[in-house]
């Protein structure tokens, strides 16, 4: 029986902006975070890796993340596409989602919330201010929180 301090909890995040997705990457370095972190660059690609087809078919390199960080504004299938396949899907609904999108409307962040997310971030303009969010949701998500253990 796997432990939570025997598995490393992975972090999925979906992102379409390399920038942001560059960015992101480096403020989880400089925030110490220690968990494997994958990237996808919308909506299908999510679900995709989640459900393990297509090139995201291996189980063992693409694992079922503890914890997903999702774009709202994706092509091919947008966020609020995905968040909605996330939550209606009994094997998936269990992990935390939470909203790191450029949005700041009031209508996303209550259709976000009534589909499920655990929380909403608006993305920071400042690199040292998305390294403190990360540092928070480090904290938080994988320090304070009890995660379920995603067989």
């Amino acid at each position: 029986m796997q432990t939570r301090e025997s598995k490393s909890i992975h972090i999925l995040i979906a992102d379409d902006d390399a920038e942001d997705r560059m960015l992101i990457r480096e403020a989880l370095e400089e925030s110490r975070l220690r968990n494997p972190v994958h990237f996808v660059e919308n909506g299908e690609q999510l679900m995709d890796f989640l459900q393990n087809t297509g090139v995201f078919s291996d189980k063992e390199k693409y694992p079922l993340p503890g914890l997903i960080l999702l774009d709202l504004n994706m092509p091919k299938k947008d966020g609020r596409e995905a968040l909605k396949e996330i939550k209606n899907d009994h094997r998936l609904r269990a992990i935390p989602v939470i909203i790191l999108s450029t949005s700041k409307a009031e209508e996303d962040i209550i259709r976000s919330y009534g589909l499920g997310v655990s929380s909403f971030i608006t993305k920071p303009v400042s690199f040292a201010s998305l390294v403190d969010i990360m540092r928070t949701l480090n904290k938080y998500w994988f320090e304070i929180v009890e995660l379920p253990l995603i067989p």
